[in-house]
């Protein structure tokens, strides 16, 4: 029973760390005007969860669901949850739900952009 928030929680730690230094490596390396680093691990967040998820589920089905937990939702879902929103939206595709999939697929960003603007505005309301 707790076999699978184990491994989440494994991945989990390597995912976040994996990030952290990332990000700190590219902002060494390129300054801090432009997100290397976030876009760096977005891009390669989907890439990963694209094809691990295929492999896993397509090619190689003796991946454990213990596995598949560690790596797709510990791993690559802390190490980037555009990962997890771009697998959900191709999932939408492939299932044909074209219309559902643009909606998510501009709404997750509109409504993210406008939430964390509202999440500066209510910290600056704390003085």
């Amino acid at each position: 029973m707790l076999r699978h928030p184990i491994a989440i929680s494994l991945g989990a730690i390597a995912g976040a760390l994996s990030r952290y230094y990332l990000s700190l490596w590219f902002a060494q390396r390129f300054g801090t005007s432009f997100p290397y680093g976030t876009l760096f691990v977005n891009f390669t967040g989907c890439l990963g969860m694209g094809f691990f998820v295929t492999l896993a589920l397509e090619q190689i089905t003796v991946v454990s669901p213990e596995i598949r937990s560690l790596v797709a939702v510990g791993f690559l879902g802390s190490y980037t949850t555009f990962s997890s929103y771009e697998l959900d939206t191709l999932t939408l595709l492939r299932d044909r739900h074209t219309a559902v999939a643009l909606l998510y697929w501009v709404s997750t960003a509109v409504v993210g952009l406008f939430s964390a603007q509202l999440g500066v505005i209510l910290a600056r309301l704390i003085r």
